[in-house]
């Protein structure tokens, strides 16, 4: 039986600038990161009070996963913004929202009330864009 999920990649196009963005404008935690010769880099990060869920940060090349044209194909997806990837969530969105956009991250909807609660998008250094959720008062 399937218990739980501890790690989930995130196609970046380069590895260095979204370690940058996770870490430094996100405010990730490193968990792993380690080069393997041939095979590339393993690059995971994670939220501060989540460390066992890994994010590994996932380059597009032709070393391990893609061949030289879904490599392409692939980066050309990843930058166009067509992935949407997970919901992030804070303690307060506004708060959380004025403090990534000082630190340059590009939102692609400002906080909104809507149905299913209060949210925000933005985009990550690579095209991949996620959403930011206030953290429910009951959770």
């Amino acid at each position: 039986m399937i218990t739980k999920i501890n790690h989930v990649s995130i196609f970046v196009l380069d590895q260095k600038s979204a370690y940058d963005f996770y870490v430094n404008k996100l405010g990730f935690k490193v968990n792993t990161d380690v080069e393997m010769g041939s095979k590339g880099r393993w690059l995971t990060v994670n939220p501060p009070e989540q460390p066992e869920l890994e994010l590994t940060l996932m380059a597009i090349d032709e070393k391990v996963m893609f061949d030289k044209v879904s490599a392409e194909k692939m980066r050309d997806l990843v930058a166009a913004g067509t992935f949407g990837f997970a919901t992030f969530k804070c303690d307060d969105l506004l708060a959380t929202y004025e403090e990534l956009k000082q630190k340059g991250v590009l939102f692609k909807k400002e906080p909104t009330r809507e149905f299913y609660g209060f949210s925000a998008v933005f985009e990550d250094d690579s095209g991949n864009w996620f959403s930011l959720s206030e953290r429910s008062k009951v959770e």
